[in-house]
């Protein structure tokens, strides 16, 4: 990239020093090798694929009784299974999740990668840092599955798909000893504005979840299903996420009978059907993307 400013321009610009300009190029070259190894991990042969419970209902919880959501999320990974594919099934409710603090509202570059509301290694730290993080990148494709509670995904769901979005663009802290430094912060985003090239990939800002599978099941017993399934469909999309033709799936209760009765009819074979054919259609999509080297999104280095 032939540059548009000098670095005398650019630290007169932002009131800045040396150090701290160059801070921000070392962020970028860093940013860039990040880029250039999610790519290749991407059209490597094997076919890897995650399978997100948002379930909080468990037999030996007070509902007594395990998740429909999960019991169809595990068809469509026994499925994947034999198709050929790796695959890992997280259960959400197992992990520590805190909430996302919204920092990126303030200035793009106040939100980190990884998330340094929550900085990996320290006592402040949580699952969604430590290890949650690590097993997005793992993946090709990602099916979530989550129950519908008032007319929306679960809370754990929720919680994931919020703090998912450092993934989403968010770079290194420009200062490691004080991530949230809002007035630097600022500038860094300039910054980004000014030297990002959308030729290549990884020069602004990073959208990790570029180009990675998406499946969505959604279990309810009211209206609430296509709400659910569409805020995370939304989402995902946003997030740079690809789907294929059988991208969702959603498995109701008889609205007539009591919800004590749904048990049987969301679990029908109709059902398990249908999430396998999910499984089926990330998969071949996930082999068909690994098949074409030259194919990558259009990159606005300068949208978070």
């Amino acid at each position: 990239m032939v540059k548009k400013y000098t670095d005398k321009q650019l630290m007169k610009i932002f009131n800045i020093d040396k150090k701290t300009l160059g801070r921000f190029w070392q962020i970028r070259r860093e940013t860039i090798k990040e880029a250039e190894k999610i790519k290749k991990h991407f059209f490597e042969k094997e076919i890897r694929i995650l399978f997100v419970s948002g379930a909080v209902r468990h037999k030996k919880d007070c509902p007594q009784e395990d998740s429909n959501s999960e019991w169809l999320l595990e068809q469509a990974m026994d499925e994947a299974k034999k198709l050929g594919a790796k695959v890992e099934l997280i259960k959400l409710w197992d992990y520590n999740i805190q909430p996302c603090k919204g920092c990126y509202s303030t200035t793009n570059t106040q939100c980190h990668y990884k998330c340094s509301c929550y900085p990996e290694g320290t006592k402040d730290a949580d699952d969604m840092t430590s290890i949650l993080y690590d097993k997005i990148s793992w993946a090709d494709g990602i099916i979530f599955s989550t129950p519908v509670h008032n007319f929306k995904i679960s809370s754990p769901s929720s919680l994931f798909i919020d703090r998912a979005i450092s993934m989403d663009g968010s770079l290194e802290p420009a200062n490691l000893k004080y991530p949230k430094d809002k007035g630097l912060n600022k500038k860094h985003s300039k910054f980004i504005e000014l030297t990002g090239d959308d030729k290549i990939w990884g020069s602004g800002y990073l959208p990790r979840l570029t180009n990675k599978v998406a499946g969505i099941i959604v279990t309810g017993h009211e209206v609430g299903l296509s709400m659910a399934v569409s805020s995370l469909f939304l989402t995902l999309n946003q997030f740079g996420m690809i789907f294929p033709k059988e991208a969702t799936m959603w498995a109701t209760g008889d609205v007539t009978k009591g919800t004590y009765a749904d048990k049987k009819s969301m679990r029908a074979e109709e059902h398990a059907k249908t999430a396998r054919r999910l499984a089926c259609d990330v998969f071949k999509l996930i082999k068909y993307l690994k098949g074409c080297k030259g194919y990558w999104p259009e990159y606005d280095s300068t949208h978070n």
